[in-house]
């Protein structure tokens, strides 16, 4: 079997997943030299130490490792110091191989190459693939100033929850902006945290930064009409990211693809109160990233099925007449993100294939 075609299969057997395309052959051949794709198809999601990854190379320690640097250095693998001794492991397509790579911020003929392959790809095949069967890798966030007192929340839905409860934190631009640039949206508003973060630190992706910092990215975000999103469990999050609906690969699932199960929504809905409608429009026109408000007799109407309660309409309001109530049916947020990669995984028919790696 051809290397590529190798690693391909098994970047397709993590949740994300990476579906057999044209596109994504030509992809792994700008990202992997032929030798870095020998190797990358010895390791698994796990950290390991040059000298275990070197004993299923076949190769000597040093030039593993020399292999291995060059991968981490370009953002298609990880590293992490680990019991005082660097470790490696690989990262799945997204968030990986398809964003690390474009946080430095592109520019270069190859960085163009892979924004069109990559658009080529979500179309034809990662798109429809990365979306949930039925459970989804992503959640939408409501955004903090939209939630009222009254509003009984987890911890898991206040997105300044995850920063406080982050021990390291990082900022960088939005890989999809980047490769897609198809709105002048703020780039510079992803959030990673803990050990990703420290990696995409020392490697130069993404710069550290402090919890006011965050505070102050969140707050440029919803001002820019961005929707927060992070993994689809409850236990922590390891990201945050502030999407647009016309760059973004969680967003365009719904927006672009139709997919149903592209993310979970908020679990809240927006509601107008319609006496204090002015019918202004900036809701429909300006904030609501599925375009699901329209201006109906000078009131604003939401179509409640097409809302992900991400709350921008609400802090967009100059009458304050939207607000958020919760949903009816609640969606169902897996406890752990190891639980939700299981439940992934088994709805997709790869949880075999996956643990096969990882035992490796």
């Amino acid at each position: 079997m051809d290397i590529y075609e190798r690693l391909r299969e098994i970047l397709d057997a993590h949740p994300t997943t990476a579906p057999k395309a044209k596109s994504i052959d030509e992809i792994l051949k700008i990202l992997f030299t032929p030798r870095e794709a020998a190797v990358a198809v010895q390791m698994s999601y796990k950290m390991k130490t040059p000298a275990a990854i070197a004993q299923k190379t076949g190769i000597s320690e040093s030039e593993t490792l020399r292999h291995l640097e060059a991968m981490a250095k370009k953002g298609v693998i990880a590293a992490r110091v680990k019991n005082g001794e660097k470790n490696y492991s690989l990262v799945p397509l997204i968030p990986g191989v398809f964003e690390f790579p474009f946080m430095k911020g592109g520019g270069t003929p190859m960085h163009e190459r892979l924004g069109k392959l990559w658009e080529e790809y979500h179309h034809e095949a990662l798109g429809a693939s990365f979306a949930g069967n039925p459970t989804p890798l992503m959640r939408v966030v409501a955004v903090d100033k939209s939630i009222t007192a009254r509003d009984r929340i987890h911890p898991y839905e206040e997105v300044k929850n995850f920063i406080n409860n982050a021990s390291f934190i990082a900022v960088t631009n939005c890989a999809c902006r980047v490769s897609v640039a198809a709105c002048d949206k703020p780039k510079e508003v992803c959030l990673i945290f803990d050990s990703a973060a420290q990696y995409l630190v020392e490697y130069g992706f993404a710069r550290q930064i402090s919890k006011e910092e965050g505070m102050k990215v969140l707050d440029i975000a919803e001002e820019a009409g961005l929707v927060h999103t992070s993994n689809n469990s409850a236990d922590r999050a390891n990201l945050i990211c502030n999407c647009c609906p016309c760059c973004c690969t969680v967003l365009r699932g719904k927006t672009q693809l139709k997919h149903p199960h592209a993310f979970e929504p908020s679990r809240f809905e927006a509601r107008v109160l319609a006496d204090e409608c002015t019918g202004c429009g900036i809701c429909a026109d300006e904030r609501c990233p599925m375009k699901c408000i329209n201006i109906v007799d000078d009131v604003a109407l939401v179509t409640a099925s097409e809302c992900i309660g991400c709350g921008l309409c609400v802090t967009g309001c100059p009458a304050d007449a939207i607000v958020l109530d919760e949903r009816k049916q609640l969606p169902a947020t897996p406890a752990t993100a190891s639980e939700m990669g299981s439940q992934i995984l088994q709805e997709k028919g790869r949880l075999e294939a996956f643990l096969k790696i990882m035992q490796s």
